[in-house]
Formats: C-alpha cells, structure tokens, sequence
C-alpha cells in the first residue's frame, strides 16, 4: 500500500569529508539499537564521513541521552582548544615550583589521537516500546523537549533518533527487521543524512552563507 509518509530526498549531495558527527545511543532495546546505528554510521561514510571523525558513546537509556549529548558537545570543544599531542596536559603532579613545559610530548606507538574539531552534529539514538504503566509516556516527552534544548542551547544540531513505538514489531519496522514479509525501512539511515545534512548547514550558516 503506497503511503504519503517519509522524508523526500534533498536535491543537493551534501559532502561530509570535513564534518565530525557523534552519536549517542541508549542500550535498551538492544537488537533494534544496534541495527539503527548500524544504519547511521553507513550512511555518514557513504557521505564522505571520515570513520576518524565518527564518535559512539553509549548510555544506559534514552533518559540519559540529552545529558550525555550536552556534555559530548561540550567536551569536543574542550578538545579542540587543547593540545591533543601533550597527554599530560599541563597536569601537575606536585612538587611548589613550576617547570617549563615542553612545547609537544611525541605519542607513544598505538595511541590514536583524536581531530580537534567540535562536533558538526549529534545523532542521539534510543528505542522506547510501551509497557503498561505511564513511564513510557513521561520518558518520551522528557527526552524530546530535552533533546531540542541541548541543540537550541548549543548550537549544535541534535537528530532526534528516539523511536517511541507502541510495540516491539513498530520498533523492529523502523530498523528493517520486520518480522513479517515487509522488513521495514532502517530509519538509522535517514539519521545519518540528516546528520550531513545539518551538520553542512550549520557551517554554512554560521559563517553567513545561505546559497
């Protein structure tokens, strides 16, 4: 049966060779979880996203993401002011006077060091199934409005990938893992071009350019 429901495609091929994009996932649910930022992760390398600048973190549940959002934007910006090459960091480890620190401390052999750049956009990533009681309903609503709080408040945009289905075949659709003849469409991959998408923009944005 046809339907009238879903994202048309953008016109433009948005180039994600110099954007850096983190995604946040819950743990509950863990099947449906691990399909959509299987989808998410394809999608941005398909875009031209470096897996060097791809980020996963993981939280108990979708309650915790807009917290662990907030603060994953906020330390990639701590990260692009500091010298990732100085593990050290200016620790001081003692001792009253101070010692000149030395301009860079080399890497030791298999430390991967990460881009100092903040993040371009977040994909918060989480799977809500109804039970029989209102916690469903309370963390649905709560992580929404909180979820556009964190982008609004940092600038940063957020793609909402908190599926809130009513039952466990809903939420097995929307990752392409339908049980029935119909798989279902993988939405973790409309996340990822979104987070292209949004990520390009809020560059082009911010420095003024809007064609």
């Amino acid at each position: 049966m046809s339907t009238i429901k879903g994202i048309s495609q953008s016109p433009v091929h948005y180039d994600g060779s110099d954007l850096r994009v983190a995604i946040i996932h819950a743990r509950w649910n863990k099947t449906v979880i691990e399909a959509l930022v299987t989808g998410a992760i394809a999608k941005l390398k398909e875009r031209g996203v470096k897996e060097s600048n791809i980020v996963v973190e993981s939280v108990p549940g979708s309650y915790e993401l807009p917290w662990a959002c907030s603060k994953v934007i906020a330390g990639a910006h701590v990260q692009a002011n500091s010298n990732v090459n100085d593990l050290l960091g200016g620790l001081n480890f003692g001792g009253g006077g101070s010692s000149p620190k030395p301009a860079s401390t080399p890497v030791p052999a298999g430390v991967v060091t990460m881009p100092n750049e903040p993040f371009d956009a977040v994909i918060a990533i989480g799977v809500l199934i109804k039970g029989s009681t209102m916690h469903f309903e309370y963390i649905c609503d709560s992580v929404s409005h909180a979820l556009m709080k964190v982008q609004l408040d940092t600038g940063v945009p957020v793609i909402f990938g908190v599926l809130t289905a009513l039952t466990d075949d809903q939420a097995l659709e929307r990752a392409g893992l339908g049980r029935g003849e119909d798989k279902g469409h993988n939405h973790g991959e409309d996340w990822g071009l979104a987070a292209v998408e949004m990520g390009s923009h809020a560059r082009r944005w911010g420095q003024g350019k809007f064609n």
